[in-house]
């Protein structure tokens, strides 16, 4: 077994000594939820933190820290919601739900409609106000960047920089400071997914509010005194009701009554502030200014993830500390609210904001300070076979002609996976081919059961995975030790764009979850395996570095690459965007968690299999609710659900497109690969059916051909990507941060696209793309399905319409057991 590195880290005391900051700057102390953490909670350490010595260590990142006030020594969450606030400029927003803020920078954003503030602009809008674009149904729709509120200080000016700091899974405080010295007029802004007001703590300053465009609508109204606490409603640039509240701190003679309007946008309060300015949007005729009322003052500053599993129940929830002596109110995404424990739902209130692009966010009470969420419907019998979630049977058995066809056809993609190189230039398309292997030979075994071709190739897939547990690729992992994880050697030289921006930790789960399945595959084909040299050490380290279950490690960020609040990960990392993070593929974000699901189950590590099965359950509920656009779907504007997916879905924007084209078959496609065993429970029938008969099933008045929008005889056909591709992206470009500059994301080129129209007169689907949708097809009509891969076209078979993940045995078996053949 290799050597490891064990990095020396001081202990852990960043969080603790930030929230003495905070207590300083706010008062009174922060005061933690007296819910205590279950003690069957399954986040808990994978292995102890340690880097394989064949990792080399690799001190300096490309991109440097900006900002970061932590310890060098912490990891700093790279694909969170917050990133923005220490990458590029740092002034692109950052989206909380139902809020959104970014630092004014004093005016450097070049839109000249933009007001110029060295302040907090506080952002909201309603649906009214999201810019759709052409087509019908639009090809994309955004929300603009509204300065409805700007918080800062009248000591703020061109020295002033932003530093961020208490970096966590769901919140971060990111400060503006004029000035090094201890008592240097500053503003801490407490930002929390979900939090009720946008809370800005005032040290030695002179605060203002501010709103953009032709100013306060009206006159701000007279003060109202709620304790020590000062109230006032103004109407911000577009005629929208805001509440705002002074909170002096204790000890502190503020007269808050005393504000100067300084011209039509800007409203100066007294000098030497000390304590919390908080702004809520009060929209009329919902009772917001009374529940504002009650809890003003007090604001949330940690949100902290736990999780039980039992059987197929599973809950997870946030337990939140808080500053402040009033109660909790927090905001839901509408996935929240159709799972939240039923005795919280009294704490649901009818103050309802629109987000950007997750629908409607609905004001609920924290309850002792927590919130949790229960699934009911975990799929825990999910194994490596073809699976559905009503499925009753333990084991397919085939007919004796589907099993002497499907062999015929094993050993031809038998021979190939044993001549065909992994490729060697990225881990995106190494773990493809692994895991396409790895599935083959499930099928040699577990359908055929034939012992000799199952060790042939297994053999052969062992040395493969040995080059990366050797790490000895053309492209080694090294682990970075600024940002802290596992990364290619092939973006170290600068170039961010490189295995798709892997170095800059994009897309690390849905590279390394196909690592991990394979493992899982092997390690279930031959259980001496896992025990042999560093294989099931480098395994873990994958799993730890795109989904840490420690919630204070040394070595990674906790849960980097899943949002627990947002349902389902993001795949960008340490790139500005103007439009926030993004999700491409739901997935190859699903297959990441099942990966882990089953590399827990053949390690016999029990709550890393939970978490699997939850993190399924989670991403299924919020799948359905804002990327799967059913007839009924209410989180996603209506004359965007014709769409059926929402392509790529960003934290301000949805794009019906990819990073790789934007024709139909791709725009669906890379949601739908692989198709494996949670295909069936995260695309549940209803929507799959709705989906192919809106854009692949033809008409009934067509000609007798069953398949969708294809050519009646095989044409030339490709690969359905080409990773040395350099075109560039057919996302819409709201902004020109809209996308991060990774110029090689999965594309394809113009021998991907239609060769000739169908009857419908829509595009027709080549190269591998075709196999992808007639696999997703027998989700609802296996038979169909089946048809097409057992005789192809015409009785015309093309290899080329399995794409470069899959193999036609596995989809043979997929459709089979779905339904495609009668069992036996």
């Amino acid at each position: 077994m290799g050597q490891s590195h064990t990095l020396i880290r001081p202990s852990n005391s960043s969080t603790s000594s930030r929230r003495r900051t905070l207590s300083s700057t706010f008062r009174p102390a922060p005061t933690p939820t007296t819910k205590a953490i279950p003690s069957d909670n399954i986040f808990v350490p994978i292995q102890q933190d340690d880097i394989l010595g064949q990792i080399p260590i690799h001190v300096k990142h490309p991109l440097p820290r900006t900002g970061i006030e932590d310890s060098a020594d912490k990891p700093i969450q790279t694909n969170k919601f917050y990133a923005n606030a220490f990458l590029g400029k740092q002034d692109q927003p950052i989206w909380t739900q139902p809020y959104f803020l970014w630092w004014g920078r004093g005016g450097s954003n070049p839109d000249p409609n933009q007001f110029a503030t060295w302040g907090m602009n506080v952002g909201h809008v309603e649906s009214g106000d999201l810019l759709f674009g052409p087509g019908d149904p639009p090809k994309y729709y955004s929300a603009p960047r509204k300065q409805s509120v700007m918080l800062g200080a009248k000591e703020l000016d061109g020295e002033t920089v932003l530093t961020t700091d208490t970096h966590l899974p769901h919140s971060v405080n990111i400060n503006l400071r004029r000035g090094t010295a201890a008592d240097s007029p500053k503003i801490t802004f407490p930002v929390v997914q979900g939090m009720s007001f946008v809370t800005a703590g005032y040290q030695n300053a002179s605060p203002f509010l501010q709103t953009a465009g032709k100013g306060f609508v009206g006159n701000i109204s007279n003060p109202v005194l709620i304790g020590r606490s000062t109230k006032y409603r103004f109407k911000d640039c577009d005629r929208r009701e805001w509440l705002i509240y002074i909170n002096p701190a204790s000890g502190l003679e503020y007269d808050a009554t005393k504000l100067t309007r300084i011209d039509i946008n800007t409203i100066l309060f007294s000098p030497k502030f000390n304590g919390t300015i908080q702004v809520a949007r009060a929209p009329p005729g919902t009772d917001a200014e009374a529940l504002y009322d009650k809890s003003k003052g007090t604001f949330v500053a940690e949100a902290k993830l736990y999780a039980t599993v039992n059987d197929v129940r599973g809950t997870y929830g946030f337990n939140y500390t808080k500053i402040g002596n009033g109660p909790l109110l927090m905001f839901l995404l509408p996935h929240h609210i159709q799972s939240l424990d039923p005795e919280l739902r009294t704490g649901i209130t009818k103050l309802q904001l629109q987000t950007a692009t997750k629908g409607i966010a609905t004001a609920v009470w924290a309850t002792g300070d927590s919130l949790s969420f229960t699934e009911t419907n975990l799929p825990t019998t999910m194994g490596f076979a073809p699976w559905t979630p009503t499925m009753t049977i333990a084991r397919t058995r085939f007919p004796p002609d589907f099993l002497l066809f499907l062999s015929s056809i094993t050993e031809l993609d038998l021979r190939r996976a044993m001549s065909e190189p992994i490729p060697q230039d990225s881990y995106y398309y190494a773990g493809k081919s692994l895991s396409k292997f790895a599935t083959l030979l499930w099928v040699i075994k577990d359908v055929l059961n034939d012992g000799e071709w199952v060790a042939k190739g297994l053999d052969k897939l062992k040395a493969e995975m040995a080059q990366y547990i050797n790490n000895v690729p053309k492209f080694p992992l090294y682990y970075d030790d600024t940002w802290k994880g596992l990364v290619s050697k092939a973006g170290l030289e600068g170039d961010s764009g490189s295995d798709f921006g892997n170095t800059w930790y994009n897309d690390h789960h849905f590279h390394f979850g196909y690592f991990i399945y394979t493992a899982a595959v092997i390690g279930a084909l031959e259980q001496g395996w896992l025990e042999q040299g560093d294989n099931k050490r480098f395994i873990n380290m994958m799993v730890k570095d795109i989904a840490e279950s420690k919630y204070e490690g040394g070595d990674f960020p906790f849960q980097r690459c899943f949002d627990w609040y947002a349902g389902h990960s993001w795949a960008k990392g340490l790139f500005e965007s103007a439009d926030g993070k993004d999700e491409e593929s739901t997935s190859e974000d699903g297959f990441a968690s099942y990966a882990i699901k089953m590399w827990g189950k053949v390690i016999g590590d029990a709550n890393m299999e939970k978490r699997g099965n939850l993190m399924l359950a989670v991403q299924a509920r919020a799948f359905n609710t804002y990327f799967y656009l059913t007839s009924t779907n209410t989180s996603q504007p209506a004359r965007f659900l014709p769409h059926k997916i929402t392509g790529v879905l960003f934290e301000n924007k949805v794009d019906y497109a990819t990073y790789f084209g934007d024709a139909p078959h791709l725009v669906h496609g890379i949601h739908m690969l692989p198709l494996a065993p949670p295909s069936t429970f995260l695309r549940p029938r209803a929507f799959v059916r709705e989906e192919w008969d809106a854009f692949f099933a033809l008409p009934s008045t067509a000609p007798a051909n069953p398949h969708p929008n294809l050519p009646s005889s095989p044409q030339p056909l490709y690969s359905y990507v080409n990773p040395f591709h350099t075109g560039s992206t057919s996302l819409h470009p709201s902004t020109p941060l809209s996308q991060p500059p990774r110029p090689a994301l999965k594309s394809s080129n113009s021998k991907h696209r239609a060769q000739s129209d169908p009857p419908t007169g829509g595009p027709c689907v080549d190269g591998g793309w075709r196999g992808v949708l007639f696999a997703n097809l027998a989700i609802v009509d296996a038979k169909s399905a089946y048809a097409f891969f057992r005789d192809g076209v015409g009785g015309v078979w093309d290899e080329r319409w399995v794409d470069v993940g899959a193999t036609r045995s596995w989809y043979l078996v997929w459709c089979a057991s779905l339904g495609g053949v009668s069992a036996r």
